[in-house]
């Protein structure tokens, strides 16, 4: 029997640091139609759904999503954890990839990468961010259906609805919890003060000489090597990775 992959990316327009980041343009197409069109390519993935939120500015994502051919879901906007159990508890997933998107580079051949390893490894979570080697932006989390129900039906804390994963990852065995299996998928080099994510203004004026001299075809190892060659880590090195969960762990 074939294996039920859903990759679900959130998206809104209502970001603290950057509102409206997901619909910023570059040559001619928003960083949300980048995103997607780049995940399209992934070859592990049954479906891709959009899930977006109830507030009325957000109904553009749902609807732009529709036009390029995906699914999309609107749920809530604080409880992320909610929005994204009822995009999935009716499609018969045995597998969820998580992304955002704000990660417009992200890598189609990774996330199949991450995908296989996690599905071979059968882990009830894996993910290249339970130590953080790849850059920001290239961030890809797998996880069984079941988990993601428990996770929905006991997570209490405000950073494990907002955030999706956290309970999950907290009750893993990589915590010593034996609730939850987890494991990391491994890069070697340790790239992770490089930002390919879009959170600040300095984050997509680098994102946008990334796609102006390389296009949207390329590898993260691609636009890594561009940036370190070029010595545009510069431009926004200064941005804490993961702010936003932190300042939600610091709400707990």
């Amino acid at each position: 029997m074939e294996i039920n992959t859903i990759l679900v990316t959130q998206a809104r327009l209502g970001s603290t640091r950057l509102p409206g980041k997901v619909l910023k343009e570059v040559d001619g197409k928003t960083l949300l139609q980048i995103h997607l069109e780049r995940l399209k390519k992934c070859q592990n993935i049954s479906e891709i759904i959009v899930a977006t939120t109830v507030k009325e500015e957000d109904e553009v994502i749902y609807n732009n999503a529709l036009k390029f051919g995906f699914k999309a879901f609107r749920g809530s906007e604080s409880d992320v954890l909610d929005r994204f159990y009822k995009a999935l508890k009716d499609e018969n997933a045995d597998w969820i990839v998580r992304v955002t998107s704000d990660c417009p580079l992200i890598d189609p051949s990774l996330v199949d990468k991450v995908i296989t390893f996690v599905q071979e490894n059968n882990m009830d979570y894996g993910s290249n961010v339970l130590i953080e080697h790849f850059p920001d932006g290239q961030d890809i989390e797998v996880f069984k259906f079941p988990a993601l129900k428990k996770a929905w039906e006991n997570a209490k804390l405000s950073s494990e609805r907002e955030h999706v994963t956290p309970y999950i990852i907290n009750n893993s065995n990589g915590k010593g919890v034996n609730m939850f299996t987890s494991i990391n998928y491994p890069n070697v080099i340790d790239f992770s003060t490089i930002r390919m994510t879009v959170d600040q203004i300095e984050d997509f004026k680098l994102i946008k000489i990334l796609i102006e001299k390389l296009g949207i075809e390329k590898s993260w190892m691609d636009y890594t090597n561009y940036i370190i060659d070029n010595d545009l880590g510069k431009i926004n090195d200064n941005i804490i990775r993961n702010e936003g969960l932190l300042k939600s762990l610091k709400k707990d």
